[in-house]
């Protein structure tokens, strides 16, 4: 389906650099409402957008309840309070795929667990879509890996290591899954000089893969058109109705005009070789000194805006329960969560089934991530 990095193929189309795949990071911009997610779906399509992408969200799949707060326009909110307000039916997606679809466009989600991993393959995608902090989610990638649809990942807040061990295992799992990857800064807004673009053409040859970019900058050009200089074709970009409303990402992602914008600029640089992109950015004012900040060294690493959220963006293993020491740990006393920027993180989400069974040697409060060191015994 893949075999080679320079195209990437979904249902019937082959997307490559001279066939760009632009997807319409939806998200959670509808904030519930099915009217304002099929005006979004319309937005983009009109933009000139390839595919349009969900999360579906079940707050306890994602985060511990004392994860922490959230700033909203109408004040600050727990962060588990505001993901669980955007549960929603399955028919709320079901009604959006098919209305996708008959935009002729590709429809897709991200899944954070295996409740919503399961009913978005029951909603046959044309690809599923791993979030950053899922990279390293390794039994969440098992499960998706085996329904054999198409996966494409982001790699934010993660180091080549993380990368490798991600595909390494999606390949031991299925070695014919259709695979792709988006370098990706996680960070909201992302700063445009810290996206070291080169990157990608180092991920497609380490891996053999097709890459691209997953965008979280403010603007709809620069990053967008140096992925394609860079050999990269898949570029996912947020795109909301405005900037001031009051969905999680709306206040990084592009209005409908300016999402429009990096569209035709996409379906123009298609076209044209390396040095013909960058001659067109210095032709719409970009800086020559901006373009080679942005463009990087290629080498695979945590942006300064990524460094101190590593570890905690993430996921590890959590407790789910106040437990005391001699308590003997179940599946229902931990979790594979994001720690975010309160809670401290655990172990590794690989060595989860290695604690069931384990005696804790100290007593544990709910949300604190799980330690070896809370099963050794102390002198």
């Amino acid at each position: 389906m893949c075999g080679k990095y320079g195209y990437f193929k979904l249902g019937s189309e082959i997307f490559s650099v001279e066939n760009p795949l632009t997807i319409a990071e939806i998200g959670t911009s509808h904030n519930g409402s099915i009217q304002k997610a099929r005006n979004l779906i319309d937005v983009a399509a009109e933009a000139g957008a390839k595919a349009v992408k969900f999360q579906i969200v079940y707050a306890d799949e994602i985060l511990h309840p004392n994860t922490g707060y959230v700033d909203l326009p109408t004040g600050k909110i727990p962060l588990y309070d505001r993901f669980k307000s955007l549960e929603l039916p399955v028919s709320f997606y079901k009604e959006l795929a098919e209305y996708s679809r008959s935009k002729k466009l590709l429809f897709s989600a991200s899944p954070f667990g295996f409740r919503s991993a399961e009913e978005l393959a029951a909603l046959k995608p044309d690809f599923i879509k791993i979030a950053s902090p899922e990279l390293n989610y390794v039994q969440l990638l098992k499960y998706c890996a085996g329904f054999n649809i198409p996966m494409i990942l982001s790699s934010g807040v993660s180091i080549l290591k993380d990368i490798e061990k991600a595909v390494s295992f999606l390949r031991s799992e299925n070695k014919d899954l259709p695979l792709a990857l988006l370098h990706c800064i996680t960070s909201y807004p992302a700063p445009e000089k810290e996206y070291n673009v080169s990157v990608i053409k180092n991920l497609s040859r380490i891996f053999g893969i097709a890459c691209g970019v997953s965008d979280h900058s403010l603007d709809p050009i620069l990053v967008p058109a140096l992925t394609l200089a860079a050999g990269g074709f898949i570029i996912e970009k947020h795109i909301c109705l405005s900037r001031k409303e009051e969905g999680l990402d709306d206040p990084v992602a592009l209005e409908p005009d300016m999402f429009k914008k990096m569209c035709s600029a996409l379906n123009s640089f298609s076209k044209k070789t390396y040095d013909e992109i960058i001659e067109g950015l210095t032709k719409l004012n970009y800086s020559i000194e901006l373009i080679n900040e942005v463009i990087g060294s290629g080498e695979k690493k945590l942006s300064p805006a990524e460094t101190k959220n590593y570890g905690r963006t993430n996921r590890s293993i959590h407790y789910l329960n106040d437990l005391k020491k001699g308590d003997v740990i179940t599946d229902k006393d931990i979790a594979v969560l994001r720690t975010e920027k309160i809670l401290s993180p655990g172990e590794a989400p690989e060595m989860f089934d290695s604690f069931i069974g384990a005696v804790l040697q100290r007593a544990v409060k709910s949300g604190e991530g799980l330690l070896m060191e809370d099963f050794l015994t102390r002198k």
